[in-house]
């Protein structure tokens, strides 16, 4: 018997500290980049968006890769690539952590008209504010002093 999967994965990540490293002349080059890694490993891309601090990601992945290894790849490949890409990216740096939800087939297309909505999203929500609804709509426990690092505080609410 054949295998048959379709698991599609709507990933969130900011950059470290939540400081506005994602330019608008950089960001679809960057975008092409992240769906380039995601097909590497067998994935593909659905959709990507974001404003300068963060991004969101509608990918389909393999699944002989875990979520957390296909993550992984995605933010140290992209990062090595902006640091590569222009000496202003030398100390760029993704946030340590991410939220990763799965989403139904029949979700697909609303996840990806809010991914293409993020610029206009956010001219009235946080990404903080945001994230958090996030980890609430999908049940998630948490602590507000765990969700982001602060420069100089470390864990911050």
């Amino acid at each position: 018997m054949a295998s048959f999967t379709q698991l599609s994965f709507h990933i969130v990540f900011g950059t470290k500290y939540r400081r506005p490293w994602i330019r608008e002349n950089n960001e679809e080059r960057l975008y092409e980049y992240i769906g380039g890694i995601i097909r590497s490993q067998n994935g593909s891309l659905i959709q990507i968006g974001g404003i300068a601090d963060h991004i969101h990601i509608l990918a389909r992945l393999s699944p002989t890769i875990a979520v957390s290894d296909a993550i992984r790849a995605i933010k140290s490949g992209s990062s090595k690539w902006l640091h590569e890409l222009d000496p202003a990216y030398e100390r760029f740096e993704w946030q340590k952590g991410y939220g990763a939800f799965t989403v139904s087939y029949s979700e697909v297309n609303s996840v990806r008209e809010y991914i293409r909505n993020q610029k206009s999203h956010h001219q009235a929500r946080s990404f903080y504010d945001e994230y958090l609804q996030l980890l609430r709509k999908h049940d998630l426990e948490f602590r507000r002093e765990w969700i982001f690092e602060d420069e100089h505080h470390g864990l911050c609410q």
